[in-house]
């Protein structure tokens, strides 16, 4: 599937250096699927250690929910697991934007189909600011041409070359590349002599 755009809401989570351990603690990952990861994502930013709401914004009404969420600086670091990307999806997040990410963070959302362009600090200071006082406004995520806008507000956008041209022609999409070509496999595996 190809990626070129995406459009939606969004959620903002401050703070630099949020390491996969904070968007996922440790303790949820004894599954054997990704499914139901969501509903722990950032539990212990979340909940306090009685149950009671710290008042997260994954947890406002106003944006919880809302499939772009817009991050700080070295988003992702930390280990390597992929349960974090995993969780955010599973909670309904489509793309993320940041000053900037863990490289094998970006990677593993880059293998969930989930753009994950950088605008500058600067930038990002002013989108996080308008989606917190504007919580309906809209966010547009143009991968053609590198561009980020809410509302009338237009963000020029970086993000790795391979990353963007994965999403553009949706060879980031594995899956659906091995089943495309079947019968290429079925070949290729047929003429192999330890098969």
């Amino acid at each position: 599937m190809k990626i070129q755009d995406f459009r939606g809401k969004a959620i903002v989570v401050r703070g630099n250096e949020i390491d996969t351990d904070r968007i996922i603690p440790a303790r949820f990952m004894k599954c054997t699927t990704f499914e139901g990861l969501g509903i722990h994502a950032f539990h212990d930013e979340r909940v306090d250690g009685k149950g009671r709401s710290k008042k997260h914004p994954f947890d406002d009404p106003r944006w919880a929910f809302h499939p772009v969420l817009v991050v700080n600086a070295n988003f992702g670091c930390g280990s390597s697991r992929e349960h974090a990307p995993q969780a955010l999806r599973d909670y309904g997040i489509r793309a993320i934007i940041g000053e900037s990410f863990a490289e094998i963070f970006a990677g593993n959302c880059l293998s969930l189909g989930i753009p994950a362009p950088t605008l500058s600090a600067k930038n990002i200071a002013t989108l996080q600011k308008l989606i917190e006082n504007e919580p309906e406004i809209d966010i547009h995520i143009d991968l053609l041409n590198m561009k980020i806008a809410a509302g009338k507000t237009l963000w020029p956008a970086i993000m790795p070359h391979a990353h963007r041209n994965a999403l553009l022609d949706g060879s980031w999409d594995s899956t659906a590349l091995l089943a495309a070509n079947a019968d290429e496999i079925e070949r290729v595996a047929a003429s192999l002599p330890y098969l």
